[in-house]
């Protein structure tokens, strides 16, 4: 019996006590996580009624059950093999991807196959496939393969057979692993069956499988994203549909692999997406709306670093337009897109506005000690901080070597190096440590980030008081 359980309550430590108006922002906020679950994993919970049992658990109704399995953070997700904590659920939270997820887990770690029917069934899929072929059950190389499996599938899907017939018509005569591409993906550009020729073991089947499952352009979707994301990824969006339309999703699929497959040693990965899918994503993180590039793709670059471009020129059907942005990218000619608030006219308060435009200038400047607050403007405790922060940046008003900053992070990209989760955020950039920026971990009363800037100054602050002039 395989069950998934969904914990959705809320553990408040004594401080969250203070005031009501602290535990509203704590309720509200980690909240605001469980509700935006709860239609899907009631939606998918439907769907997966009499296959997988979905439940959840009140943490606030049943404290004891949810401390004997060490849940902590809210939502937790966990999932339970025959009444015992199997693993933690890590997979997609839409519906889509939990009925996804869960169908996998409710079967076997590797599907059986008896016939060539059962082989094109299997590997005739939306995701990729890895299927072995062995001499018998008791040979050593599937028992390795069986526990690899077991390992990994949860993310890839596994099958096998110990009919060696089965494999003929792909060239397998000795016991083999083979990778099977989805076919909605094949192309003339790359194989779409890859033979894995080292000795079965979980660490190098997982390094095959990792280094060959998405190919030379991979579909994006919200399912593999973070896999896909973690490299430098030049990603087309347009109106692609698999189900529908699988001919016309691959015609600018084609197009972006024929320019690609030119750069294809340079470092940089592709990526095909529905635009559809991303709307909110392309609108934040690149300022593109959804009527941008209207029946063309528009196509973006992200780097491992942060890095964002976009293509301005349109997508030109013979590929020439991609080809040129591709070629001004790796010369370095291409301009960063940054998201930013325009530049402020006046900025002559005592904490200094700062927006994405003008962060190497004031936040990076050499000469300067910065204390910088990262903010949302609807955030109630950046709220309550923003008196107690004026003042000090009155205090220090007078000091040269000192500034006192702010940043609306939710509609300025924040740069590489500050990690900004949740709000406030504080960050101290010493003058002689630009590279090193510093967290400010401390209370957050005037007197407390005074005593922090003496200690962690490249100068002894200067504090003046208030200042009259403003």
């Amino acid at each position: 019996q395989l069950t998934i359980f969904f914990v959705s309550a809320f553990i408040f430590s004594s401080l969250d006590y203070i005031s009501s108006n602290l535990f509203d922002h704590y309720l509200l906020r980690r909240c605001g996580h469980c509700k935006k679950l709860a239609p899907d994993f009631e939606t998918a919970a439907s769907r997966l009624k009499g296959t997988v049992p979905l439940a959840k658990v009140d943490c606030t109704a049943s404290p004891d059950t949810c401390g004997r399995f060490g849940v902590t953070g809210y939502p937790t997700l966990k999932i339970f093999r025959n009444g015992e904590d199997s693993s933690s659920y890590d997979g997609p939270r839409s519906a889509d991807g939990i009925v996804h997820y869960m169908k996998k887990q409710a079967g076997p770690n590797s599907v059986t196959l008896r016939s060539e029917a059962d082989v094109e069934a299997f590997v005739n899929h939306f995701d990729a496939s890895v299927v072995g072929f062995f001499s018998g059950p008791d040979s050593a190389q599937l028992a390795e393969f069986l526990k690899a499996a077991g390992v990994m599938r949860d993310h890839f899907r596994f099958a096998h057979t110990i009919n060696m017939t089965l494999g003929l018509k792909h060239g397998v005569d000795t016991e083999s692993v083979l990778l099977f591409r989805p076919p909605r993906l094949s192309g003339k550009f790359e194989e779409s069956v890859l033979r894995f020729t080292e000795t079965i073991t979980t660490h190098t089947l997982r390094r095959f499988i990792r280094d060959n499952i998405f190919g030379m352009c991979p579909h994006l979707t919200n399912e593999n994203r973070d896999k896909l994301k973690g490299q430098d990824l030049l990603t087309a969006y347009y109106d692609l549909d698999y189900l529908r339309n699988p001919k016309g999703s691959n015609y600018w699929r084609n197009r972006v692999m024929k320019v690609g497959y030119q750069f294809a040693s340079q470092g940089l990965s592709f990526a095909v997406a529905n635009r559809r899918d991303f709307v909110d994503e392309l609108e934040e993180e690149f300022g593109l709306g959804a009527s941008d590039g209207g029946d063309l793709p528009f196509v973006t670059i992200r780097t491992q670093q942060g890095f964002k471009y976009t293509m301005r020129e349109e997508f030109t059907r013979d590929g020439k337009s991609l080809e040129r942005f591709l070629e001004d990218y790796f010369a370095g000619r291409l301009k960063r897109y940054i998201k930013s608030e325009p530049i402020p006219e006046k900025n002559k308060g005592p904490v200094k506005v700062v927006v994405a435009e003008s962060f190497e200038e004031i936040v990076n400047d050499p000469e300067k000690d910065v204390l910088i607050e990262f903010y949302a403007p609807w955030c109630g405790h950046c709220k309550s901080l923003e008196p107690k922060y004026k003042e000090l940046a009155e205090q220090l008003y007078s000091d040269p070597n000192i500034v006192i900053a702010k940043m609306d992070a939710t509609a300025n990209d924040v740069p590489q190096g500050f990690d900004v989760q949740g709000f406030p955020t504080i960050y101290f950039a010493r003058a002689d440590k630009k590279d090193q920026p510093k967290r400010y971990e401390g209370a957050r009363e005037v007197k407390d980030f005074i005593k922090y800037l003496k200690r962690e100054a490249s100068h002894i602050p200067v504090v003046s008081g208030v200042r009259e002039d403003l």
